[in-house]
């Protein structure tokens, strides 16, 4: 789903967020990350991570305990929980992980208000109001985790993925959008 910023709601950009690193050693301003392509299934992203690195993809992923409890662990504890137990065979992962936290309602990263913000919903439903922890609900919220997003080098979002959409679908996407932006170049 294509993206379209409202230049009246937030700041134009992705370069004017930032947010910590899973292990809060540091702060990633994304100002740092500008002329780069981001989309936010671990194995699967690791892959597309390595094969599209060189043509300016960074994939930046943010642990959230909003969608069924599925993230419970402190801080310290997921990097060990995805390379022994989800996905395990000692995963680590080739892209950044930033700082646990809210993605949807009253708490909900600045960043994130800024995604939904530029990008219409992918789907009227958000699942089982038991397993959803925020509040106020709103329509253009995430639905589940690995809702993905794509921002083009000029830190605006360019699209929006379903989470059940595969990440070989947002490959081909991507693929897509890098060849029509290669293209306005020339």
């Amino acid at each position: 789903m294509c993206c379209s910023v409202d230049p009246k709601s937030l700041n134009g950009t992705i370069y004017n967020y930032h947010a910590k690193t899973l292990n809060e050693s540091y702060t990633v301003n994304f100002s740092d990350l500008k002329g780069r392509s981001y989309t936010f299934q671990y194995a699967e992203l690791n892959a597309l991570h390595e094969q599209m690195k060189p043509l300016g993809l960074t994939i930046l992923g943010f642990p959230c305990n909003q969608f069924g409890k599925q993230e419970p662990g402190q801080p310290h504890e997921i990097l060990p929980g995805l390379k022994h137990v989800r996905p395990g065979n000692g995963f680590v992962p080739n892209f950044p992980l930033f700082e646990k936290g809210d993605v949807n309602g009253k708490d909900e990263q600045e960043v994130f208000t800024f995604l939904k913000s530029s990008c219409p919903p992918v789907g009227d439903l958000l699942g089982d109001p038991a397993r959803l922890f925020w509040g106020p609900i709103k329509l253009s919220d995430i639905k589940w985790n690995f809702e993905k997003f794509l921002v083009g080098p000029d830190g605006k979002p360019v699209m929006r993925w379903h989470p059940s959409v595969s990440v070989s679908e947002v490959k081909a996407d991507i693929h897509k959008h890098l060849i029509q932006l290669y293209t306005q170049q020339l």
